[in-house]
């Protein structure tokens, strides 16, 4: 060959014949494209039983032509009886089929699918109204279900005449390989027999379409069946292989369009006793199991061990295993046929319907079951069961006359473009895009159902549903996904009445505290506010009387109300939804929030302000004693309870303004009683603001210090006694039983807040309690005092009273002195005795010195002549007589 020159005057680009190619010598076919017109030679060759016609051998001659233009080159039929060849002119052009059909390998489709499709193409051909200026024909390969084989025969589809219009291959594994790379080629791929949900990656595969639905199409049937039986919470379990994750996670998209939440997601490789026993602990109901047979009997065993079936299961299985799958002996699981049989009662399966179960006839004019005898007659008898693909023929035959009615529909809209089919070549897009929107536009009734394509290019088709119903499964309905019609027999039947929950199904009802507990309560309360009135009268009435007088009436008299106040905090906190609207539910929060609080410190307030001052006035030290002598300024006693007061008033003031109180809704959880699986949600109103839990601890904490203060103050003034507040001993008793009350009802109604009538009965209790012991305490023994002993008497009869009966610390010390005085007296005893004697040695002495008469008592000594001035006769002390100065005498 020569060496390429580029000419200013170029060659015409010849093209080859339809049923012969070129072969380019020392270039690609590519590099043809780029470089012509050069000096190379092209050599023209056909195919098959064609032969060449004209001139073998064409050459660009140096002034841009080429060599014999006068004689075109073309390939004819080789003719048997002549001894030349001619072109033979056919009335209808051809368009040709590339198909892969498996006649063997793991799936031997093909050995039913091929006569389908030979089936239809012969209709096809015979029909003048669908592409009555083409005819379709054929070519087709044994793929054996291999990609390594079917790789080699997509090169001689593509690279041998004539052009193929569309390729038809089967097998999932092989239809993958050809559709990714058929877009190079801007080839239309129509499967038959092609299930995985990967195929259905519209960005992967452009050109992709399949009558054989996805594995996936159960998907939307299950949807439907969960949307049927209102089920919003569904579990899976799969085995972990391609197929199935695929399919799981359309499911998972579907079920989330729906509103369906898929709770659990439990997945294994070949034991299953893990995934099985976590759907059990987190209580799956409606289970989807994705997994081959042999995996769905060690599944159903390990379902059979943890109890997962029964009336509050259901199970979701693939339609494709044998009928009696539970029932044959695996040695991989040790589970009885019985058990295995208990286990899978009323498990739901779904089933792709291949051949259309309605006697209708389609664009083929055949009914399903006229289909089936052409194909057994085809099939020469043979068996169906032992025939590959046979289920899938229907599929094969439909896939052929959606081609043809998709080429069909492009006559036209090509013509208008001044294209036709005959025109296609493998550079072509315009004729591609026509047969693709012809395709994801079809909608005919065929043999296999209605065929129709997704967005994807998969097929959707309808469902068979069926349930194990006595150990036999029963047709309980179908879904035509193309329509979203669910044809339902209304035979299906479970083992409880109904379907059951997807959980346990939570019921929401408003809890009301108890009316008889609020009613019970509310006596007690009104009882108390009675006593109260009772107390306060009493203590206006009687505030001129010297007794009452000394108590401080008017700080009794805040008590009195800061208790009734209290007591009327009682109806709003029994109070709630059942009495009152929502938008009223406010103010009884308010008026629970004030009615305690100030209730609280007025009648706390009052009983500390007089312990304080107690304490602070009989406390002091010895150098501030003159203190306790003045006179008491109640002025400084109601200023205490002031303050305290004005405390309250500005802190709630504050929380409502920053922080309103307002209704809330508590959410709690009942277990289920006994085998009804229904968990009752109690729905609990509330006083509650943003921060409750920050103000209460303000709130608590001060009130708090001031309980433990009172509980001090009242500890250490127990001993201590004056008039000017005489009934501090009954104040310090009513602070230790308030705060005692206070610091256990505070918490514990926190933790109870959950259950209204405990809730409620103990504040409730605790606030009644305390007002009853502090009214008891401090008003009745003023009461019975003035009962018993009339409030008449005089004010000077009423301080000796007061004085001599009420004065209990003045009869202890005088029985403290008389025990000194004994003591005393005992030791004056002994010193009498010692003395005597010591007188007596002395007499004894003085006479053996100076013997005298015993009547010159005169002579002795002035000190012993005195004597009987200091001791009495009978030798013992007048304690009348007795004078300190002497008493040092004898101490010396």
């Amino acid at each position: 060959h020569s060496t390429p020159l580029f000419h200013s005057d170029s060659c015409a680009i010849i093209r080859p014949p339809r049923d012969g190619g070129i072969r380019y010598r020392g270039l690609t076919q590519e590099q043809v494209v780029q470089v012509l017109p050069v000096d190379y030679e092209i050599e023209y060759i056909c195919r098959g039983n064609r032969v060449i016609v004209g001139p073998k051998v064409r050459k660009c001659l140096p002034d841009g032509t080429w060599t014999d233009l006068n004689q075109r080159s073309k390939c004819c039929i080789k003719r048997q009886n002549r001894s030349i060849f001619h072109f033979e002119w056919s009335r209808k052009k051809k368009l040709y089929i590339g198909a892969l059909f498996p006649m063997s390998g793991g799936w031997p489709g093909g050995q039913a699918c091929l006569p389908a499709a030979q089936m239809a193409l012969d209709l096809v051909n015979k029909r003048t109204d669908i592409l009555p200026d083409y005819e379709l024909e054929l070519i087709y390969y044994d793929s054996m279900c291999d990609p390594g084989e079917a790789t080699k025969l997509l090169y001689d589809l593509l690279y041998t005449e004539p052009i193929k219009i569309v390729l038809m291959p089967g097998c999932s594994s092989v239809s993958t390989l050809v559709a990714e790379a058929a877009r190079m080629w801007n080839l239309i791929v129509l499967s038959y027999g092609s299930s995985s949900p990967a195929l259905s990656n519209r960005q992967r595969f452009p050109t992709f379409f399949r009558t054989h639905p996805s594995a996936t199409l159960h998907n939307p049937t299950r949807v439907q069946l969960f949307q049927k039986w209102k089920w919003t919470k569904i579990a899976t379990i799969q085995q972990t292989t391609e197929v199935f994750t695929s399919t799981l996670d359309d499911l998972e998209q579907r079920v989330k369009e729906a509103g369906i939440e898929i709770s659990v997601r439990q997945s294994f490789l070949t034991d299953p006793a893990v995934a099985v026993k976590n759907l059990k602990r987190q209580d799956a109901r409606i289970i989807v199991g994705l997994f081959y047979e042999t995996e769905a009997r060690k599944v159903f065993c390990e379902v059979y061990k943890e109890k997962l079936y029964g009336k509050k299961y259901v199970w979701f299985l693939i339609g494709w295993y044998a009928d009696n799958w539970f029932k044959i002996k695996d040695p991989s699981i040790n589970c009885t046929v019985e058990q295995m049989t208990e286990a899978v009662e009323g498990h739901v399966t779904t089933e792709i319907v291949m051949l259309n179960p309605e006697t209708v006839r389609g664009a083929s004019n055949l009914t399903s079951q006229e289909f089936l005898a052409q194909l057994m007659s085809k099939l020469g008898g043979k068996n169906p069961e032992e025939t590959g693909g046979f289920q899938e023929a229907p599929l094969a035959y439909d896939a052929v006359w959606a081609l043809a009615l998709a080429l069909n529909k492009t006559v036209g809209p090509l013509k208008a473009k001044g294209r036709r089919l005959e025109d296609f070549n493998y550079n072509n897009k315009d004729i591609t895009a026509e047969i693709y929107r012809a395709l994801n536009t079809s909608s005919f009734e065929g043999v296999s159902g209605h065929v129709v394509f997704d967005a994807q290019g998969s097929r959707m088709a309808w469902t068979l549903i069926e349930q194990l119903q006595g150990g036999s499964y029963k047709k309980i309905g179908y879904f035509d996904m193309t329509k979203g019609n669910l044809s339902w027999y209304g035979n299906d039947r479970w083992i409880g009445s109904d379907p059951p929950a997807d959980q346990t199904v939570v019921i929401q009802k408003f809890r009301y505290l108890s009316q008889k507990l609020f009613v019970s309560v509310s006596v007690f309360a009104g009882l108390g506010i009675l006593m109260g009135i009772v107390c306060l009268t009493f203590n206006i009435y009687n505030s001129n009387v010297r007794y009452i007088q000394n108590s401080q009436p008017y700080l009794n008299n805040m008590t009195a109300v800061g208790c009734m106040m209290a007591l009327a905090a009682v109806f709003p906190l029994g109070i709630d939804g059942l009495h009152v609207r929502n938008s009223q539910f406010p103010v009884v929060c308010q008026f629970r929030l004030w009615l305690l609080g100030l209730g609280f410190s007025l009648a706390y307030g009052s009983m500390f302000t007089k312990i304080w001052w107690v304490h602070t006035v009989f406390t002091k030290k010895d150098e501030k004693k003159d203190k306790r002598k003045q006179h008491l300024e109640p002025w400084k006693l109601y200023a205490t309870v002031g303050v305290l007061l004005v405390i309250d008033i500005l802190s709630l003031m504050i929380w409502q303004i920053v922080d309103p109180l307002h209704i809330t809704v508590e959410f709690t959880k009942e277990a289920p009683k006994g085998d009804v699986d229904q968990l009752i949600e109690p729905l609990l109103q509330h006083c509650s603001s943003e921060k409750m839990n920050t103000w209460l601890g303000v709130v608590y904490g001060y009130k708090g210090l001031l309980l433990l203060l009172g509980i001090f103050l009242a500890y250490e003034t127990k001993s201590v006694s004056t008039e000017k507040i005489n009934d501090h001993r009954a104040v310090g008793m009513a602070i230790y039983n308030v705060s005692v009350l206070c610091m256990i009802t505070a918490p514990v109604t926190m933790i109870l807040s959950s259950k209204q009538d405990a809730s409620f009965a103990f504040a409730s209790l605790a606030i009644i309690f305390s007002v009853y012991i502090t009214l008891v305490v401090l008003f009745v023994p003023k009461m019975r005092r003035l009962i018993t002993r009339g409030e008449w008497q005089s004010d000077q009869q009423e301080t000796m009273k007061t004085g001599s009966s009420t004065n209990n610390n003045d009869e202890e010390k005088s029985r403290q002195l008389e025990r000194e005085n004994k003591e005393l007296q005992k030791i004056i005893q002994e010193k009498e005795e010692r003395v005597s004697e010591l007188r007596n040695q002395l007499s004894e002495r003085q006479a053996l010195r100076y013997p005298l008469p015993a009547s010159d008592n005169h002579s002795l000594p002035p000190t012993f002549s005195n004597s009987s001035t200091l001791y009495q006769p009978d030798g013992k002390i007048n304690r009348n007589n007795c004078h300190p100065g002497r008493l040092q005498l004898l101490y010396k």
